[in-house]
């Protein structure tokens, strides 16, 4: 199979899913949007705490030790927090999102600018930190197969829809993100081939559970946690855990 054709299917997926949640959003009173957006907040929650455990993994624990996954995650999140921070990701995640706004629809006032990129940076968080982004793409670029972005594929095109019903076409627009992402990721696997180790994948895996433990308190409103600034934490995650696994 061509690689890229998973991560087609969840751009399609995703479009799909912001186009109906836009047509049902307008017939939503705002408490039901808000009681969708929380309800998808502890789904996000659920998936982000699964994907966590995986700091307990075995296979992580052989190579690493039984005392390093813990401090693996936690130097790779402060790590890449202050790389990210000194990037600026979330300033330009949400600078991104207000100029797509402003060719999308010129005409627009500030509310509808704040909306719409509030659904842009949200989703595409969202749709990028889950481990599945990074190791659907990369299997699908490995020619492994793409069942895992057809699993995440039916997976956002709901999230999607929840998201659109209560925050707009900013959602749609995130289809962009995860094309370049996903792409990117794609691209690493047909270059370099299946170099990650079982114990780099779950550092990985545990490091992006926890990203999504901040998506779900944005979601809440509880704390404008900034986690584009985090994301740099995932290339650091498999690579510490390499660094470690050689140091013993």
């Amino acid at each position: 199979m061509v690689p890229g054709v998973g991560t087609l299917v969840n751009v399609v997926a995703i479009l799909v899913g912001s186009a109906l949640g836009v047509a049902l959003g307008d017939r939503l009173p705002q408490r039901t949007r808000a009681v969708v957006t929380d309800g998808l907040g502890l789904v996000t929650l659920l998936v982000g705490g699964i994907s966590a455990a995986a700091v307990l993994d075995p296979a992580l624990k052989q190579d690493v030790g039984s005392g390093a996954p813990v401090l693996i995650v936690l130097g790779s999140v402060v790590v890449g927090g202050v790389v990210g921070s000194l990037l600026h990701l979330e300033r330009r995640l949400e600078d991104a999102g207000a100029w797509l706004r402003r060719r999308l629809s010129p005409a627009a006032g500030d509310g509808g600018t704040h909306r719409f990129v509030e659904g842009f940076v949200t989703a595409s968080l969202l749709f990028c930190v889950g481990p599945l982004a990074v190791l659907g793409a990369l299997s699908d670029g490995l020619g492994t197969g793409i069942e895992q972005l057809v699993l995440k594929s039916v997976l956002d095109c709901f999230a999607a829809l929840a998201f659109a019903a209560a925050l707009g076409w900013g959602v749609a627009a995130s289809a962009i993100a995860v094309a370049v992402y996903q792409g990117a990721w794609t691209v690493v696997g047909v270059l370099v081939g299946g170099v990650m180790s079982p114990a780099e994948i779950a550092a990985l895996t545990a490091t992006g559970g926890l990203l999504l433990v901040g998506v779900a308190l944005r979601l809440w409103r509880l704390k404008e946690f900034p986690v584009a600034d985090l994301l740099p934490a995932l290339v650091l995650a498999p690579l510490l855990t390499a660094a470690v696994a050689a140091l013993r």
